[in-house]
């Protein structure tokens, strides 16, 4: 379901940064926007309104007044009210400019939210627009834990007790960063990458059973902990079954679905005797070797068909 945004909320403190105050239209501050990209009327000014896009923030900066201005009273009138006949969520004014009085009265006449900024239009769209991206992409929740591993967001899961909470523990103790336990929120930025961040209340705390909750801001230092992070990799914490087949050689790539974006997935089962600390801190320099070209299942495997290939001799032919 795509998430919306009342246009009353570009007017609440959360949204200090844009500068914004209400100058028209305060009825239709309930209307909704949609989509982080926004939109300049242009030609729409002209009576050509076939691409203008409804539930979009239209910004009029200085084209818009300017040209508004250059018309005469009548032409004025009937390229404002052909605008805003076309139900956008809100038109914003930049840099502080004077609004022409009719485009104030044909707002307040058809509850159309008329917003001003001191801000230049290049630098207002690019805030607004990180803006909206931030509180309209699609969000999820998990129990999980996500840590920062060397500049990899790595995320754990598991089911309860197995060890995520501990490991992670194990982690910041090596010097790496805590970003969530327990309760992880992630959001979707752009088609290919998912951020995680902790709840606002459990965040730079841990629960290790037998310990009860730490801060381990407190306890390690603000280097320990950050507020959010990518998601690189998820690992998957299983106990340990004789009857389970594991990956030996580390050919196939798995992956792991958050918000339609398919992520890295390691499965690592959980016996006596394995620092789960020391083989994620491996995985993730294995992930950044992957990522220079270097994939060693894959030269590995090469090298093992080449010594495998007919007319070869075999490895045990030297040793005999």
């Amino acid at each position: 379901m795509n998430r919306t945004l009342l246009i009353s909320q570009l007017l609440e403190e959360e949204a200090a940064d844009l500068q914004l105050e209400a100058l028209a239209g305060q009825g239709g501050l309930s209307r909704t926007v949609s989509g982080h990209r926004i939109q300049k009327p242009g030609l729409a000014l002209t009576g050509f309104t076939d691409f203008v896009h409804k539930n979009r923030v239209q910004i009029f900066g200085s084209t818009e007044i300017a040209y508004l201005n250059k018309l005469d009273d009548d032409a004025r009138k009937q390229a404002i009210d052909t605008f805003c006949a076309c139900d956008v969520a809100c038109v914003i004014c930049t840099k502080g400019m004077s609004v022409p009085a009719e485009l104030v009265e044909a707002c307040d006449r058809n509850d159309l939210p008329l917003l001003s900024t001191p801000q230049v239009t290049s630098v207002f769209i690019s805030r607004v627009e990180l803006w909206l991206e931030d509180r309209l992409c699609p969000r999820t929740v998990m129990h999980a834990v996500l840590i920062d591993v060397s500049g990899v967001g790595v995320l754990i899961l598991g089911k309860s007790g197995i060890g995520k909470s501990e490991t992670a523990l194990e982690l910041v103790h090596r010097g790496h960063r805590l970003v969530a336990d327990d309760i992880v929120t992630m959001h979707r930025r752009g088609a290919e990458t998912v951020w995680g961040q902790g709840n606002a209340i459990l965040k730079h705390h841990i629960e290790i059973r037998g310990l009860g909750i730490l801060n381990v801001k407190d306890l390690y230092g603000v280097a320990a902990v950050r507020e959010k992070k990518r998601i690189d990799l998820v690992v998957e914490l299983v106990e340990w079954s004789e009857d389970e087949e594991y990956d030996r050689l580390g050919i196939d790539e798995r992956r792991f679905p958050i918000l339609d974006v398919e992520l890295a997935l390691l499965t690592v089962p959980v016996r006596p005797g394995r620092s789960l600390g020391s083989i994620i801190e491996v995985a993730v320099r294995d992930r950044i070797l992957k990522g220079m070209g270097t994939h060693t299942a894959h030269e590995f495997q090469e090298r093992l068909e080449r010594e495998l290939a007919p007319g070869r001799r075999s490895v045990t032919d030297d040793v005999e």
